[in-house]
């Protein structure tokens, strides 16, 4: 762990720590506040985030082999853990939308205020790069397909709830509800202005990255605000091991597929191990603010894996170290 890094660990929990004393001393407005805060973070800030991201950048200069070696275990890893999670709510009165904030949770790694720093430290100018290509489609590639499974799943209870709708009027809620979304709608209108080969005017690009600047610190004073209101709960050791799968055993898949069906290997293979065993980022937590469910439990998984990347980061860097002299 280099000093850098350690610093740079410290100052996000010290953001964190800043937002939990602001709670702590009520001045947040309680959870109406959190509320406020949380649909400000997500109706405002990741839109802006995302519409400017997917506007921008360079679809043919992609690293298409490692986005694919890195996505595809990634969202498979998160339609499992969905799954399984579905399959464990249905006989419970559990909310609909709980599948998905969960799988997400268990996926969304902290790209940015972590991963930035650690690539660039790490691997230099050129890990840098392959990382910012993986930052550049992270939200889109994990947050947009959740939506559409939590909000399919929230159409049918729903439906059944009222008696059974109709399947026209369960599809027509659904994209409704899908497309007219903080998530979906500003990357399927960055995409549209991406392809139609315009560039943004300066006044507006600058606009929108203010926006997106402003989503970091806000996410992590989110945290530190959820905390105090829900703290690590009394089944604590269900975030500690949500924490341990998203360390250890998500890498550990994401390795096995990039060296054995994607053919990675030296400094690819090491930004893509390294980008998998991130902690989990602070949109999860906004995801979860979004459908209400699994706020105190998301806020606990970023903690402590944040925490405990801090002992994972020198195991996997070791493990990739090894890997290289007997590859080599």
């Amino acid at each position: 762990m280099s000093v850098e890094l350690f610093l740079k660990l410290l100052t996000l929990f010290v953001v964190v720590g800043i937002g939990y004393g602001v709670a702590r001393a009520g001045l947040t407005g309680g959870t109406v506040g959190l509320r406020t805060l949380s649909n400000i973070g997500f109706m405002v800030f990741v839109p802006g985030l995302l519409f400017r991201t997917t506007a921008t950048m360079d679809l043919a200069a992609m690293p298409w082999r490692l986005l694919a070696a890195f996505f595809c275990p990634l969202l498979l890893w998160g339609l499992a853990c969905w799954a399984w999670q579905r399959w464990r709510s249905r006989a419970t009165d559990a909310d609909p939308a709980w599948p998905a904030v969960r799988a997400v949770t268990l996926s969304f790694g902290n790209s940015v205020q972590v991963g930035l720093p650690f690539s660039a430290a790490l691997f230099g100018e050129a890990g840098l790069r392959l990382h910012v290509a993986l930052v550049s489609l992270h939200a889109l590639l994990l947050l947009s397909p959740f939506t559409v499974l939590a909000e399919i799943d929230r159409a049918r209870a729903a439906a059944r709830h009222m008696g059974g709708a109709s399947l026209g009027e369960t599809l027509l809620t659904v994209v409704r509800q899908t497309v007219v979304h903080p998530v979906v709608l500003p990357v399927l209108l960055g995409l549209a202005w991406n392809l139609s080969g315009l560039t943004l005017p300066p006044w507006i690009d600058g606009v929108l990255q203010m926006l997106g600047q402003g989503a970091v610190p806000l996410c992590l004073v989110l945290i530190g605000v959820a905390l105090d209101q829900h703290g690590l709960g009394p089944r604590w050791s269900v975030p500690a091991r949500m924490a341990v799968l998203k360390l250890l055993l998500l890498p550990a898949l994401v390795a096995v597929s990039g060296v054995l069906v994607f053919r990675l290997d030296g400094l690819p293979l090491s930004v893509l191990v390294m980008a998998a065993a991130l902690p989990v980022g602070s949109n999860a937590l906004l995801f979860a603010q979004r459908y209400q469910v699994g706020e105190g439990e998301a806020s606990a998984v970023i903690v402590l894996s944040t925490a405990g990347f801090a002992l994972t980061a020198p195991l996997w860097l070791w493990a990739l170290s090894r890997w290289a002299r007997v590859g080599g």
